[in-house]
């Protein structure tokens, strides 16, 4: 049972503490050294000590020696405060701390620690215990300490009772003070005297029995008396690195006499039984003695030798410190960036290749923590679910701060067809080519695929073949619950609009008001988010009741006009029937009915958010800047008005954590966040390439995918992902494949699950050259952005050497500085080596990154430019939603914000059946919205769906479950 704790960082240091619990008062007012318990003494405690001889006190060396041991401590303890300045010096940011879990109210020591703590600039945190305590409960203190990332060392003062194995281990090896942990005592025994943390009680025995012998103590015969658990193997390990002959015994063995005849010194552990007589002691003697409580025997004169020294615990304390200082200085190793270490799996490729889910099940990866450890990331930098996949935190960002970024690779594609490029497959062969065959640090960063299409037309969406993400089916379902997070928030904001609008259509303002700000205990106050409200409003009192009738009102009504609620509910499936819905057709809600609509997961705005936050904070701001509608006075509404902002990071708050995963081949991935590009940005989280950039190094590679073609996917990766990370890439990849081309140069339609026509299987270097208009187009896009690209040829089987030439020859033409054929479906990242060379030497091209426009343009300038320099349309035309809307949004104060265009994504048009390289058409805009959090202004082209439907035959047909090994069936 705790009674008191300090447990923030920004206290003095040594600062007291007292608490209440259950009517008693403990306190707690400095850092107390650790006291002994019986049974283990001196295992992980700093004990009061006496130093002398046995049998006879010898005045004269011991007021000598005392006060050499007096100036040893203060010497140690004065080189740790040098040490620990000048680590301070070397890296600013480290605030050095040390925790207490003390299991009892003994003052012992307190004012010393404090002395020693304020004399080298440590700050302490104090946790108090009862001594009544249980195990569970102070094991609890513990393992808060050890996942505190501001506590860099950790100290246990215990009672007898809790001096235990459990409780002594529960201490993380890196924090423990007092190397008692079985892992720092095996290190020690193992001759690791760099890396193990000598237990200071032992430290200081020897250094006195080295004081005391006033020589060598190679040679000498040394008794462990009564010395148990880690004490006793921490001095045997020391002594006899020191050519120290060690025994050990109990007081009541029948050998000590002998023994204690034979020793040169003794040490001892536990108070001297009565029985035992002082005259077994030989007087000349050395002895150190380590017990709690001493009861002197009488000596030859008819003295009591009894000494009141603290010797032992006075130099222990002084060692604690300097194991403080080591376990500082370890620690902040541990923070700089490491070299990887990385354990590549082997692939054995098959002929003719199998399915996905054959080739994913054939590969044991990796557990997550192994990858994790191998690529440089800390053990509190992982929170794992399950055995292959693992959030990242956000902490590695801070840490990692001055560690230069690597190589920034966008894979981005041709017009998509039916016939699939394989971006996503590309990208993993690419970082499996990098890392498992080049030895380069790489990193591939994917989106999280949403259900509507796995379940819909789509499938599996990790690669394929021997260059896919494993295991496929976590990756495809649910994952770590990010999409489910995503939607949870999205329709609490929901729920949270037609909620507000019922109260206001149904109250007055004072019982609105009142209901608002409840009178709760006798006392009523503005929450956080409504004092902020109150500010915007420009109302600068705090006190409930102060408000005039005008102010109420003002705060109490957000007056929603309904008909400009852009804000909709989500579901992660295709689901045709929910693209236009009525609500509020229930008697409860009083008539107050309205048309609505469901999008898919993945097009909420909280969605984009999460795909471009900088971190937490970034995002909760962002969220509170949500724009749901305007009021009847045209003024936006935002999700801070309706004061869910912060419920809004709760649900989201650990969504925003990378999921760290694997490829085939062993290499790391991140995956996180999954935008549509036709109807959002479509792009993987800004977070997710931070952190990767920082992880592979300066000579490393980060490649993340861009959604659909490169007219949509990498056009918003540059115009908005881009701005909002300040990161500039360094190649595009530009993904084509030969039966796609045939395609866009005139190729008959393909009709899902029926056969492929001749001209796909079949030579015809024709379709292949009018097809690569399209291919043309994509790389001039690119080239507009100043960004060099080369091309890789995704190559299947049934193309011939002259189309796959062909290709390659026209893309080198059109401008890109490379295209390689790409074979890493077949033979995993060992096809894709040709590929991963050439981005090397592209990335070290000269790179002149640009956007495409200014964002002080006007809103319509900017689609203009979108739709003329990327689509290649002759010009747009606004509705007059559009029109309106965009003269909305330009009197808010929007009009400066990138553009997202939701458009199809099967044609460079809107015209999803014109292929290849349409021209002189005029670009529709049908409305036009705004996601103010996410940063951007979306206008929809034509008849674009914001909720996809599902086809005759949806994918749902063919996935199954087996009941007896619970093995997912059917994904690809």
């Amino acid at each position: 049972m705790r009674l008191s704790v300090l447990r923030r960082l920004a206290w003095s240091p040594a600062a007291p503490a007292a608490a209440k619990h259950g009517g008693k008062k403990v306190s707690c007012r400095a850092l107390p050294l650790l006291r002994p318990g019986s049974g283990c003494p001196g295992a992980l405690l700093l004990p009061r000590g006496i130093c002398g001889t046995w049998g006879r006190l010898d005045k004269q060396r011991g007021s000598g020696s005392g006060g050499l041991r007096g100036s040893a401590a203060s010497e140690i303890i004065e080189s740790s405060r040098k040490a620990l300045n000048l680590l301070q010096r070397q890296h600013p940011t480290f605030k050095p701390a040390l925790a207490v879990v003390q299991v009892g109210d003994d003052d012992l020591g307190q004012e010393i620690i404090k002395n020693i703590a304020e004399e080298i600039g440590l700050n302490l945190a104090h946790i108090c215990l009862t001594r009544n305590s249980s195990e569970h409960e102070v094991i609890d203190e513990i393992v808060k300490l050890n996942e505190n990332p501001k506590i860099h060392g950790l100290l246990l003062r215990l009672s007898k009772e809790s001096n235990t194995s459990k409780i002594l281990n529960a201490v993380k090896p890196e924090k423990d003070v007092n190397g008692v942990t079985d892992f720092n005592l095996a290190r020690l025994v193992h001759g690791d005297i760099h890396g193990c943390v000598i237990p200071p009680t032992a430290s200081a025995v020897v250094k006195l029995l080295e004081e005391l012998a006033h020589t060598t103590l190679d040679g000498k015969k040394v008794l462990l008396l009564g010395v148990q658990g880690p004490l006793e193997v921490s001095l045997q390990c020391l002594l006899q690195r020191k050519g120290v002959m060690t025994m050990s015994c109990m007081w009541k063995m029948k050998q000590l006499e002998t023994m204690l005849h034979d020793a040169d010194m003794v040490i001892v552990g536990s108070a001297k039984p009565k029985e035992i007589p002082a005259t077994w002691m030989k007087p000349e003697m050395t002895s150190v003695d380590c017990s709690r409580d001493i009861l002197w025997g009488q000596n030859a004169s008819g003295e009591q030798s009894v000494r009141s020294s603290e010797d032992v615990g006075q130099l222990a304390m002084a060692m604690c410190m300097q194991n403080f200082v080591k376990i500082s200085e370890q620690w902040i190793q541990t923070q700089q960036y490491k070299s990887w270490n990385l354990r590549c799996l082997k692939l054995q490729p098959l002929s003719p290749v199998p399915s996905d889910i054959e080739i994913s099940r054939g590969q044991n990866p990796k557990a997550v923590d192994v990858l994790a450890r191998e690529i440089g990331l800390l053990t509190d930098e992982i929170e794992i679910y399950g055995q292959t996949k693992a959030k990242v935190r956000l902490s590695l960002l801070e840490r990692l701060k001055d560690q230069p970024d690597g190589k920034y690779v966008l894979v981005a594609g041709i017009t998509p067809t039916p016939l699939g490029e394989g971006k996503s497959t590309v990208t993993i062969g690419l970082v499996q080519a990098l890392t498992a065959h080049l030895k380069v640090n790489s990193f591939a960063c994917l989106r999280q695929p949403s259900q509507g299409p796995t379940f819909g037309v789509k499938g599996g969406a990790a690669g394929g073949g021997y260059a896919q993400v494993i295991p496929m089916e976590e990756f495809n379902l649910h994952l770590t619950g990010d999409i489910h997070a995503i939607t949870a928030a999205n329709n609490l904001l929901a729920a949270a609009i037609d909620a507000r609008i019922l109260h206001e259509n149904t109250q007055s303002d004072k019982a609105l008001y009142n209901r608002l700000v409840p009178l709760v205990h006798g006392e009523r106050k503005f929450s956080a988010i409504q004092l902020a409200r109150l500010k915007r409003l420009g109302i600068t009192k705090t006190d409930p009741g102060s408000l005039t009738d005008d102010e109420i009102s003002r705060f109490a009504r957000l007056d929603i006009d309904t008909s400009t609620i852009t804000w909709q509910r989500v579901v992660d499936t295709n689901d045709r029937f929910l693209r236009k819905i009525t609500v509020g057709q229930a008697s409860t809600e009083k008539g107050f009915s309205r048309q609505t609509q469901f999008d898919i997961a993945v097009a909420s705005e909280i969605m984009a958010i999460l795909a471009l936050a900088s971190g937490l904070s970034d995002m909760k701001e962002r969220m509170g800047k949500i724009v749901v509608a305007n009021d009847k006075k045209g003024q936006p509404v935002t999700a801070e008005d309706l004061g869910v902002t912060g419920a809004l990071a709760v649900l989201m708050k650990d969504a925003i954590k990378p999921t760290l995963m694997q490829t085939l081949e062993g290499t790391p991935v991140f995956v996180h966040a999954g935008p549509f590009a036709n109807i959002a940005h479509g792009n993987s989280s800004v977070l997710a390439d931070k952190i990767a950039l920082k992880l592979v190094g300066k000579e490393g590679f980060v490649a993340t995918e861009a959604g659909f073609g490169a007219d949509i996917g990498m056009e918003k990766f540059f115009n908005i992902k881009c701005r909002a990370s300040g990161l500039v890439p360094s190649v595009v990849v530009l993904v084509a494949t030969v039966r796609a081309l045939k395609m866009h140069g005139g190729g008959p339609n393909v009709t899902a699950g029926a056969p492929l026509k001749k001209e796909y299987t079949e030579e015809n270097l024709k379709l292949v050259s009018d097809g690569c208009s399209n291919l043309r187009k994509q790389i001039e896009i690119a080239q507009q952005f100043g960004v060099p690209v080369v091309v890789a040829l995704n190559v299947f089987s049934t193309d011939s050497p002259a189309e796959i030439d062909l290709v390659c020859e026209i893309a080198k033409q059109s401008g890109a500085s490379d295209a390689v054929p790409c074979s890493h479906w077949s033979y995993g990242g060992r096809g894709a080596v040709e590929l991963a060379q050439a981005v090397r030497r592209a990335a070290n091209q000269q790179n002149s990154f640009r956007y495409l426009y200014d964002l002080k343009l006007p809103i319509v300038e900017k689609i203009r430019m979108i739709a003329q320099k990327i689509y290649g349309a002759e010009d747009i035309e606004l509705s007059p939603t559009a029109q309106s809307q965009i003269n909305r949004y330009t009197q808010q104060g929007f009009g400066n914000l990138p553009i997202c265009m939701a458009k199809t994504h099967l044609s460079l048009s809107h015209m999803p059946e014109k292929k290849g390289v349409p021209t002189g058409f005029i670009l529709p805009i049908s409305d036009v919205r705004a996601s103010i959090g996410a940063g951007f202004i979306y206008p929809l082209v034509g008849t674009m769906s914001t909720m996809p439907g599902l086809p005759t035959r949806p994918c749902f047909y063919d996935i199954d479950l087996d009941p007896e090994t619970e093995q997912v069936k059917g994904l690809f």
